[in-house]
């Protein structure tokens, strides 16, 4: 008996001085959001370029939902291949099995060469559960988006950057899918009130910050601040110093040693 009752206590003990998945104190603070994974050197919004973000520290990957003509989802920005991929057509024109015939890597190098572009289940596999993953919703019904979140259990760490309607479809079935207001508004007054209104967990600047009352009371909402686009370490570090939380970049590897001066990079470093 005193044996079983050891060794419940310290069962007791490491399960409730552990954080465990699904709680927002594994997660950064602070950090870089990679844009489109590290996209500066890799091919942007592929696994490899996930990887590569994650091994330099970010505390943050964004990537972009779009679905196929079959009604698959995969991570792509454009509306069509051409940009980043050896092919040429609409995303909404092409199969998944057509897609993924594509080179997403030849245009970034030789080395890259054999790169595919990625599914959305793909996508969340490859990333660990100790960062954030902000996912741009491109694609129509993002109810199957926040499914597949819910049933691989990523909705402590990952959230749909949406509009309103596509936001309220979502919290109606998984209210537990933390939501970036996507709804920019020409006046960010504007912005910044709504995002508070309608509780979203995140916000998306661009270009412009709130005032210093305004980005205090995201703060004393709950509320976590991503900021597009970091140009380089000065404006990263003072992105920081306004209140920003992810500034996204487009290098990830430009950023690293500012980040952990400030000491917001993720591992060891």
């Amino acid at each position: 008996m005193k044996t079983l009752n050891l060794f419940l206590t310290i069962l007791f003990l490491f399960i409730f001085s552990h954080p465990v998945i699904g709680s927002d104190e594994i997660l950064p603070q602070r950090g870089i959001c990679s844009h489109r994974g590290e996209n500066g050197v890799f091919p942007e919004n592929t696994v490899i370029g996930f990887q590569e973000a994650v091994r330099l520290g970010t505390a943050q990957v964004e990537f972009d939902v779009r679905r196929t003509k079959d009604n698959q989802l995969i991570i792509m920005h454009d509306a069509t291949v051409d940009r980043t991929t050896n092919g040429t057509g609409k995303t909404t024109d092409l199969t998944l099995e057509e897609i993924r015939t594509l080179d997403a890597g030849i245009k970034k190098g030789e080395r890259f060469i054999g790169t595919r572009v990625p599914t959305f289940e793909e996508a969340l596999n490859s990333l660990p559960q100790n960062i954030w993953i902000n996912i741009h919703v491109y694609a129509s019904n993002p109810i199957e988006i926040a499914a597949i979140i819910v049933e691989k259990k990523r909705e402590h760490q990952a959230f749909l950057a949406c509009k309103r309607k596509d936001a309220l479809t979502v919290k109606e079935k998984y209210p537990q899918i933390k939501i970036c207001n996507m709804e920019r508004r020409d006046n960010i007054s504007q912005y910044i009130r709504e995002t508070i209104e309608w509780k979203c967990e995140f916000i998306q600047l661009m270009g412009k910050l709130g005032s210093p009352e305004e980005m205090k009371a995201l703060k004393d909402a709950g509320v976590r601040i991503n900021y597009t686009i970091a140009k380089n370490s000065q404006q990263f570090k003072e992105l920081l110093e306004a209140g920003v939380d992810f500034p996204l970049a487009d290098r990830t590897a430009h950023f690293v040693d500012i980040a952990k001066t400030l000491g917001v990079l993720m591992g060891d470093h």
